[in-house]
């Protein structure tokens, strides 16, 4: 698994998943952008909620910035198109139900919860330059504030200070 290791300076992995309203999002679609690459671990759920909602609201900012944010996880399409309406989120999701891009990423890990030992999604996020090359990672995410530092590098790329 030594795509786990991937750090800042690395090319992002390509990938093309389905995504909500029945379209395909695409690293290569997509060159030219910065790209904030999210997962998390289930829709509908209290901290994915709380995430989700904080970069929708930042979602205008993250477009001033030249950004494009993408959340994944490794529920359905319909599943993110009803995540998408019941809070009017304002960025695009991502379905990963094979976990290929997840395992590319290195985010798809083993956890434990109760003693049970089960393989699920890692909270994290990359952020991507319109050249295909990872600039920040953020692991183990804690929610409250991420997305304002997320956008803080997002901005310092497309003003050429990151």
């Amino acid at each position: 698994m030594g795509k786990r290791d991937l750090r800042p300076g690395d090319r992002a992995p390509e990938f093309s998943l389905p995504a909500d309203g029945e379209r395909r999002i695409s690293l290569s679609s997509l060159k030219g952008k910065s790209v904030v690459l999210y997962f998390y671990p289930k829709d509908n759920t209290s901290g994915c909620t709380a995430e989700a909602l904080a970069f929708s609201k930042d979602s205008k900012l993250f477009s001033d910035a030249g950004a494009v944010v993408i959340g994944v996880s490794k529920d359905s399409v319909a599943s993110h198109d009803r995540f998408k309406t019941k809070y009017d989120l304002a960025i695009d999701l991502a379905a990963d139900e094979d976990t290929g891009t997840a395992q590319a990423y290195g985010v798809w890990v083993e956890k434990s919860m109760y003693g049970r030992r089960y393989m699920g999604m890692d909270r994290a996020t990359f952020l991507i330059d319109g050249g295909g090359t990872i600039r920040q990672i953020w692991r183990k995410v804690k929610v409250p504030g991420h997305s304002a530092e997320v956008l803080k590098a997002a901005r310092a790329i497309k003003h050429g200070t990151a």
